[in-house]
């Protein structure tokens, strides 16, 4: 089962150049219990990079670049399928 409403979509963010951001989502009920990841602009985000932190739902930014900049989308995940949020934007200045 997956449902289609997130409990609580990202919501649009804007911050300083050198701030932290936090992006969050509630994902929708599911069973099994989704997973949570991100895509900026369409792309999947890896948590490689060592600024990005993926926690819980919470997309964690430890000091934003300009780069970071752009429109995000939490995506909800289990063996159902997966779901796209609404989009948010980060607006970096």
């Amino acid at each position: 089962v997956l449902r289609d409403d997130f409990r609580q979509p990202p919501g649009d963010l804007v911050v300083a150049a050198g701030e932290p951001a936090v992006l969050e989502c509630v994902p929708p009920r599911g069973h099994p219990e989704p997973s949570i990841s991100w895509k900026k602009n369409g792309v999947r985000v890896s948590d490689k990079d060592e600024r990005l932190t993926i926690r819980g739902g919470k997309l964690m930014v430890a000091s934003t670049h300009k780069s970071d900049a752009g429109v995000y989308v939490c995506v909800a995940t289990n063996v159902v399928g997966e779901r796209d949020s609404e989009p948010a934007e980060l607006v970096v200045f």
